[in-house]
């Protein structure tokens, strides 16, 4: 490995020896070159790792470093893993299935050198979800979509919700761990989720906005080592959003009791209820407004198919006529 790199990219992969090497070629391809590369190989066969790391130039694999790890220790165990074993100023995470526009490096280093965002502890970009397909030995997009469109800021209250970052987006000071701790490895899923309210807690991260610069894969038929955990794990992630929600807001009734917060859920209560009525009255409004249509549908089936009176639809001034209402 380079010491004294600005940046450290973790790669986290296992069993992907297709993604990796996309990855690699992603990697490498970046403007900004002033980095080192922590390939993480969660309880993945060596071979493949070894193998395409060894098929890299000698310049390149000289700024390499890998880490086999003999049974999972989890995505964010493996995170830590990576971030522990290099020294750069600055952090991301690039998983092997995720890729970057050849200038993500360069801007978001760029953005964090300047001395206007020296209060930000790091920077996210503007993503792209890019649905694709494995179809042989080759990885097909399918169709592309931005994430999170209307975003144009990166806010605590907005991360509150939902995460609305993935961890191919976002590139912070290493220095956050320092101040927020690392990646909770008891979290099987959302840990990005979770290390990003942490990090907005503590302070403010900016966002670069315009053409997408990150590119989040997604495979939504694949299973398996192939496969996405938010499409294969989707109950899981439900869980532990609840379990995440639920420990800060015990160490926050811990710190400052229960008042705010049983006047916070009444409040809600009272909003869910109006919720619920108007969508009452909205069902109801909606089951008058069918009946009324099916009675209308029934009276113009009797007029037209059971009476003469649909040939004098055709003629007006006979119908007028007929019903003695000719002037």
């Amino acid at each position: 490995m380079t010491h004294g790199a600005r940046v450290t990219i973790v790669t986290r992969t296992k069993n992907r020896p297709l993604f990796l090497a996309r990855a690699l070629d992603d990697i490498f391809g970046q403007t900004f070159q002033d980095f080192e590369l922590v390939i993480v190989n969660d309880g993945g066969d060596p071979s493949d790792v070894d193998r395409l790391t060894s098929q890299r130039p000698e310049i390149e694999r000289e700024r390499i470093t890998t880490l086999h790890h003999s049974q999972s220790v989890g995505m964010e165990g493996a995170s830590n893993a990576g971030v522990k074993a290099g020294t750069g100023e600055f952090v991301v995470i690039h998983d092997d299935d995720d890729f970057w526009a050849p200038d993500f490096l360069a801007r978001t280093v760029a953005y964090l050198d300047d001395s206007a965002h020296a209060d930000e502890t790091g920077v996210m970009v503007r993503t792209e979800i890019v649905i694709e397909e494995l179809v042989g030995d080759r990885i097909e997009p399918v169709r592309r979509e931005i994430f999170w469109a209307g975003m144009r800021q990166i806010t605590l209250s907005d991360m509150l919700k939902i995460n609305r970052a993935v961890p191919i987006s976002f590139l912070y000071r290493r220095s956050v761990h320092e101040a927020v701790g690392f990646y909770n490895e008891d979290l099987p899923v959302v840990g990005d989720w979770e290390f990003h309210l942490r990090v907005l807690s503590h302070s403010r991260v900016g966002f670069l906005d315009g053409e997408p610069l990150a590119f989040w894969s997604q495979r939504p038929e694949s299973e398996g080592h192939d496969g996405n955990s938010i499409f294969a794990k989707a109950a899981e992630h439900a869980h532990y959003d609840a379990l995440v929600r639920d420990e800060h807001l015990r160490d926050d009734v811990a710190r400052n009791g229960l008042g705010t917060v049983l006047y916070l859920t009444r409040v809600l209560a009272e909003q869910e209820e109006l919720i619920v009525a108007q969508q009452r009255r909205l069902d109801d409004t909606t089951a008058k407004l069918d009946h009324i249509l099916d009675r209308i549908e029934a009276l113009n089936h009797t007029v037209v198919t059971r009476t003469s009176v649909g040939e004098f639809l055709k003629k007006p001034m006979l119908l007028a006529r007929k019903l003695g209402l000719r002037s």
